[in-house]
């Protein structure tokens, strides 16, 4: 899990996004689909079509963070908006990460503990 400060601002970015997308790729999809800086300290959440892949972008100061994380199981919990961004809070980010459904916590699919023999 991608460790943030407690001020930053989370936005997932509605819709799908190409997951080939790269550094430059997200930060131009920021720029010119969002409407916002994506060098301003806010996090940026993307999902793919399969909605089983996510990656976030986010300036720490001293460089671009690229976060992603793939499932294995289930698929991660998207808003129905085709454009434009909705504000999260770090809790409900953990959620997202985690496969939770953040509006309403639930699992997605549940882990199942390894057995070791």
């Amino acid at each position: 899990m991608l460790a943030l400060p407690p001020q930053v601002r989370i936005f997932i970015a509605c819709g799908v996004t190409d997951m080939r997308k790269g550094f430059n790729g997200l930060v131009a999809r920021i720029e010119h689909d969002l409407q916002a800086d994506p060098f301003g300290g806010s996090l940026y959440i993307f999902r793919g079509r399969r909605g089983d892949i996510v990656k976030a972008l986010y300036w720490d100061g001293q460089g671009l963070v690229l976060y992603a994380k793939r499932l294995e199981k289930g698929r991660f919990t998207w808003p129905q908006a085709k454009d434009g961004v909705i504000s999260l809070t770090a809790a409900q980010w953990a959620m997202l990460a985690e496969g939770i459904d953040w509006r309403m916590p639930s699992w997605s699919a549940r882990p199942t503990p390894e057995r070791h023999a």
